[in-house]
């Protein structure tokens, strides 16, 4: 993988929608590399108040899922919330995080969308080009896309579609619990990707990589506070 972002990130919401559209044009679906050691899961919280986003990057082993290392970083809050244009406000700190240890892992999965965007470029698409490493989009909730409930087991899943085309995967990775909005981000097919999700998942519906990452987020987050 590569570690360095390949353009700015101080734009106009215009000029990043042309280069969302650009971008999404070197996004490649292919077969996921079999080597796969180690995972990378991402999440990033907000002080809104002190205009601050706190992000975490956790990695874990595969596929036994054990927790291996963890680090968090703080930035300014550059870009509004925009909904279509996430990565503009998270991925310049998450991608100071990949910069720095994205040799330690083999694939990037991300809380948010991949190829299941209005421009076919979330998040989990737009670092995985630039970082030029498999990633994959694991949402809690649609942005665009229709689709029909899965069954209530786990592993039951169904189309995400847009237009007549399949964007994405409806996964239940737990019985009876809602199911999460798996898509391509780089790198990978999404029959892959929705396994591997499937792999990542134990006992609580969100993946491994992200539930961790949330949780370290989330205590660093109540120790700012806290002081």
């Amino acid at each position: 993988m590569d570690s360095t972002p390949g353009h700015s990130w101080n734009i106009t919401l215009d000029e990043a929608k042309k280069l969302q559209n650009s971008l999404a044009q070197k996004t490649k679906i292919c077969q996921l590399p079999s080597n796969i050691k180690r995972v990378a899961g991402f999440d990033v919280s907000y002080l809104k108040e002190e205009n601050i986003l706190i992000a975490g990057m956790v990695i874990i082993d595969y596929p036994s899922l054990n927790f291996c290392d963890s680090f968090v970083i703080t930035d300014q809050i550059s870009f509004p919330y925009i909904p279509g244009y996430l990565s503009f406000r998270e991925a310049p700190v998450l991608l100071k995080l990949i910069e720095k240890h994205h040799h330690l892992a083999d694939i990037f999965v991300f809380d948010g969308h991949g190829i299941a965007h209005p421009r076919g470029f979330g998040i989990a698409s737009h670092i995985g080009v630039l970082t030029n490493g498999p990633s994959i989009g694991c949402a809690k909730k649609k942005l665009v896309g229709e689709y029909n409930l899965p069954e209530i087991t786990r592993g039951a899943k169904t189309d995400l579609t847009l237009k007549g085309k399949i964007i994405g995967k409806v996964l239940r990775t737990k019985d009876k619990t809602k199911p999460v909005f798996v898509s391509v981000g780089h790198l990978v097919s999404l029959d892959e990707a929705t396994q591997f999700i499937l792999n990542c998942t134990g006992k609580y519906r969100l993946p491994e990589p992200t539930r961790l990452a949330h949780l370290t987020v989330s205590k660093y987050r109540k120790s700012i506070m806290s002081l």
